[in-house]
């Protein structure tokens, strides 16, 4: 099987260092109905966090 990749960059909140939890989890779920799948979630330097997708082509 082959696969493509995606990674989709969410950027912390300026004063608290977090992220909009549910605007995380929407973009996630839009993505699982394009048939994309979670593999990790990564953070970038303090700045943003990184979520890797992959589904099959």
């Amino acid at each position: 099987m082959r696969w493509e990749y995606k990674s989709v960059e969410v950027k912390r909140k300026f004063l608290t260092g977090g992220i909009d939890n549910d605007l995380f989890i929407e973009q996630l779920n839009a993505l699982g109905r394009d048939g994309w799948e979670l593999v990790s979630v990564n953070q970038n330097q303090m700045q943003s966090v990184v979520a890797i997708l992959k589904r099959s082509k």
